[in-house]
């Protein structure tokens, strides 16, 4: 970690927050309607543990071993720790009790054995249900049509609660392409807070990543998952 790499971390956190901002009153909205929630995937902790110094409130990690390798370095007494990467049913017990969020949830199965550990340790953990909005075979997340019946099943749990939708988009360089499916997504996720489902709460719409976050609220996202955009360029090696 550098004094270099500091300052360019407060760069982008403060770019990132005037175009959230921005974004926000294009959409009739105010900057404090919109999370950012920092991806943190490769990132050291004293570098996340900076940007919570700065004002962030929300971090994200991708990796189960990751955040358990990571977990007593955060600096968690004023930011939430969430799970955002995909997450195999044998893996739940050991970050349920970790994480104030699990937002990958794509089938019965997970949400059963979410549901089962949080009440292992008398808790309720809170959820989003991923969408395969771009209908990508490689991809996890519910196909859109397959999102209701999911959620009723789920409905039925104890110990979780549904507290919205998240989705990645395909890879696009194209904006309005980008746009449009943002803008299916948002169009879902009123369709089903209209429903009123019984023990399913509408209040978060994850989607938007460091390339097109702008975009993703401007569609209606309440919550942006930014990694490179405030890290710099990962590196995966």
């Amino acid at each position: 970690m550098t004094a270099r790499s500091l300052s360019d971390v407060e760069y982008n956190y403060k770019l990132i927050n005037d175009r959230i901002a921005e974004a926000a009153l294009k959409s009739g909205r105010k900057r404090e309607d919109i999370t950012l929630l920092a991806a943190t995937k490769t990132v050291e902790p004293e570098i996340i543990n900076y940007a919570i110094s700065l004002g962030l409130d929300h971090i994200g990690e991708n990796k189960v071993q990751e955040l358990l390798s990571k977990y007593d370095s955060y600096d968690l007494n004023n930011c939430s720790l969430q799970f955002i990467g995909h997450l195999q049913t044998n893996k739940v017990r050991q970050i349920v009790d970790k994480v104030d969020l699990i937002q990958s949830v794509d089938s019965v199965k997970l949400a059963n054995e979410i549901s089962k550990q949080s009440l292992k340790r008398s808790k309720t953990t809170e959820v989003l249900v991923e969408v395969n909005i771009g209908r990508e075979e490689n991809k996890s997340g519910v196909m859109p049509e397959e999102l209701e019946n999911l959620l009723c099943q789920i409905s039925n749990f104890e110990g979780i609660k549904v507290k919205g939708l998240m989705a990645i988009p395909p890879i696009c360089d194209n904006k309005q392409k980008i746009s449009q499916f943002f803008n299916n997504m948002h169009n879902i996720f009123i369709d089903i807070s209209q429903k009123k489902l019984d023990n399913i709460s509408m209040t978060t719409l994850s989607m938007g990543m460091s390339a097109d976050y702008y975009e993703a609220i401007l569609e209606g996202a309440t919550m942006v998952r930014v990694g490179s955009a405030l890290f710099g360029k990962r590196n995966y090696t």
